[in-house]
């Protein structure tokens, strides 16, 4: 009888999240680079060329403290650490309060730069989620707008009917009250329109364009996979037949070896041993061949999810005796045990965990179950040296694998990936925080209402 051990449920989701930005953060700094060559070179014709009255000194520390900005983030793109989308966002805040403070004192919203802020908004319409970028048009506007009423005059490049006589001394006489104009008015009103079509219409289009990439990106992975599926199937099946030959010699073998030595109870126990592996192997083939021919194995069978968990447990332990295992159930389930669907395939891909977990972590294993009113989920938990995180997005996807013999082909968890799959689960592996891998599997309570 098995007597499981209520403890909490470890789970870090944070774990799961690998930010595809990095590529996209260094085209950011590539393209604040070409705004920055652009501005140190209008600044030098400025000052070399047209004359104009500039705080040169300001100007240039600015450009500098971004240029110090953008080496920065140049050497933050060389690290493995994941960009997420907050972080990216902060990147492009700091580019419109940048050029912010350069256009205060360069003429406010009179300057042509101006037109700049439709950059970030352009950017994260693109890359980020609508709620960050609805964000960074408003951070933009804001400054927009205040650049309308606040700034450092400067009357070369206002509109030319300011530029008469009077004008330019009442602009000179109070320089913190500058004139607006319908001009000014006008870019204005351009930008909001502008912002808000970016806004809302690229991000939906840019969506689509992700939701469609993703469709296909699963579409070849599920093809793949489907077909190094139908590959170890069909290696499997004739296995299966060749193992039949050898395993009855070694059972005559086995036979003849326990007649022969009747008489030495210290090899009848080895003896005895051989011939119930034996009988394993032999029970396990021929289950796979009844199986495949009545093709029973999606089959469905309904089962209180301890009593599987009992099942299960027994039977591993009958194939990894040297091995501990710890079942627990979480503190978090306070309903009764409820009855699940489930199928051949699904058992034997939790076996396949089990083993996995056992070829890393040879002395103890952790599995802990949980269930809501939806949903059941089955941690196994291993004490290894864990999965490299590049690894961990593949594991399911490819044969691939981390250990160092020839048998370590990825195909148990491949397998696993497409058993849960098709009763409407996932499978997530991820590094402990202590120590170890942990192996997660989600699976609704209701198969029919999937099938």
């Amino acid at each position: 009888m098995l007597l499981p051990v209520r403890l909490p449920i470890l789970l870090d989701q944070s774990q799961f999240y690998f930010a595809p930005s990095h590529q996209n953060l260094k085209q950011l700094v590539a393209i604040r680079l070409v705004v920055l060559i652009g501005q140190s070179l209008a600044a030098f014709y400025s000052a070399v060329v047209l004359k104009l009255q500039i705080d040169y000194v300001l100007v240039t520390g600015l450009l500098l403290l971004s240029f110090a900005i953008s080496t920065a983030t140049l050497w933050r793109t060389k690290k493995s650490w994941p960009i997420t989308d907050v972080e990216f966002q902060t990147h492009l805040l700091l580019d419109i309060l940048s050029l912010s403070a350069l256009l205060y004192i360069t003429g406010g919203a009179n300057n042509p730069f101006i037109s700049y802020f439709l950059v970030p908004i352009t950017v994260s319409a693109a890359l980020l989620p609508w709620l960050y970028t609805w964000g960074t048009a408003i951070v933009s506007l804001i400054c927009y707008t205040l650049l309308v009423f606040y700034y450092v005059p400067l009357p070369e490049i206002s509109p030319h009917h300011l530029h008469d006589q009077h004008n330019l001394h009442n602009l000179q006489a109070d320089s913190h009250q500058p004139s607006i104009n319908l001009h000014v008015v006008g870019m204005w009103l351009n930008f909001v329109v502008s912002a808000w079509l970016i806004t809302y219409f690229v991000v939906k289009m840019a969506q689509v364009l992700r939701e469609q990439q993703q469709s296909l990106n699963q579409v070849r992975e599920d093809t793949l996979r489907d077909e190094q599926i139908v590959a170890v199937a069909t290696l499997a099946a004739g296995t299966a037949h060749e193992l039949g030959t050898p395993l009855s010699t070694m059972a005559v073998l086995v036979k003849e070896m326990e007649n022969d030595y009747n008489d030495n109870p210290q090899l009848q126990e080895d003896i005895m041993l051989l011939k119930s592996q034996l009988a394993k192997c032999k029970d396990s083939l021929q289950a796979l061949v009844k199986n495949a021919e009545r093709q029973s194995v999606s089959e469905l069978q309904t089962i209180v999810i301890t009593d599987l968990m009992g099942q299960l447990v027994e039977q591993w332990q009958l194939l990894r005796p040297e091995v501990a295992l710890s079942f627990s159930i979480a503190e978090s389930c306070v309903t009764e045990p409820p009855k699940i669907d489930i199928d051949t395939l699904t058992k034997q891909a939790i076996i396949n965990i089990l083993n996995n977990a056992a070829d890393a972590s040879p002395e103890h294993v952790e599995m802990t179950l949980s269930w809501t009113l939806e949903n059941w989920v089955l941690l196994i938990r291993d004490f290894g040296p864990g999965v490299p995180v590049q690894v961990a997005e593949q594991i399911g996807r490819a044969f691939i694998t981390t250990k160092s013999n020839a048998l370590g082909l990825g195909i148990g968890l491949m397998l696993t990936h497409a058993s849960i799959a098709k009763l409407g689960g996932t499978v997530k592996l991820y590094n402990h925080p202590e120590s170890g891998a942990c192996t997660e599997l989600k699976l609704p309570l209701y198969i029919d209402s999937i099938n």
